[in-house]
């Protein structure tokens, strides 16, 4: 995996708003989830280019030193080498005088080549210490916001027991509200009062019944008082007939 793109995706990642996403998402518990598994894939990935990118800097660190130990080797060797020369030289060796100072110059033809060759990777080590520094400043960036994240869940998830809390508390309440006529109690009492007027029916309905008895029996009482008079009115009729006939016999004697 390339490290631009993987710096790329750590800048991505790093720059998310968390708080923005949360806002969005139609389920942000799910979304959080899911953005906590990417985070821990992410810097997995993240991880191991970096630690490749780190490895092959160092590297090329090494080889750098090497080439510059190099270079002051075989500027050692080019200096022991003219020395000898002039030594021989001095004693009236010319012949192997000049082998020397041509041992001295190949000396430092190495040393100019491993020269080069250090200079030539110093850029590119100095951008890769660069490139190594963002990515991991990047990395612990988004180590940062892993932790932001699952701190965010922690929270929502937490939010969200509170809010069944309280609607299970709510319900619990609303379902004993005896102002609340579609409470539990409010339903019992509905049905209790209907029970009641049913009752309170039932019973005015027996009070008709026993009214309309009642007067029954109040109108045969009148007609048995009525047959009653009557039979008086008969018994008593011969009666007076014979107080008056006697009456009138006792006024004719005395005559």
């Amino acid at each position: 995996m390339a490290k631009q793109s993987i710096f790329g995706r750590i800048s991505t990642l790093v720059r998310a708003n968390i708080n923005a996403l949360i806002d969005q998402a139609e389920d942000p518990e799910k979304m959080l989830d899911q953005l906590v598994r990417d985070y821990t894939n992410n810097i997995a990935d993240a991880e191991a280019a970096i630690a490749e990118t780190i490895g092959n800097l160092r590297l090329m660190e090494r080889d750098h030193q090497e080439d510059v130990q190099s270079a002051a080797d075989w500027g050692q060797k080019a200096l022991a080498a003219s020395r000898k020369a002039d030594e021989l030289r001095g004693a009236g060796n010319g012949a192997d005088a000049d082998k020397f100072d041509n041992l001295a110059k190949i000396a430092l033809q190495r040393q100019i080549g491993a020269e080069n060759d250090a200079k030539t990777v110093e850029p590119t080590i100095a951008a890769q210490n660069e490139v190594v520094a963002k990515l991991k400043d990047g990395l612990n960036g988004m180590k940062d916001k892993l932790v932001q994240l699952k701190s965010k869940r922690a929270e929502l998830l937490a939010r969200a027991k509170v809010a069944e809390a309280q609607n299970k508390v709510h319900d619990a309440v609303k379902s004993i509200d005896v102002l609340d006529p579609t409470s539990e109690l409010g339903r019992f009492e509905d049905q209790v009062r209907r029970q009641e007027a049913l009752a309170q029916g039932k019973q005015e309905l027996a009070a008709t019944s026993l009214d309309a008895q009642f007067n029954q029996l109040e109108d045969l009482g009148e007609l048995t008082e009525v047959e009653a008079r009557l039979a008086a009115l008969k018994s008593a009729a011969p009666a007076a007939v014979e107080s008056r006939a006697a009456h009138a016999a006792i006024d004719a004697a005395a005559d």
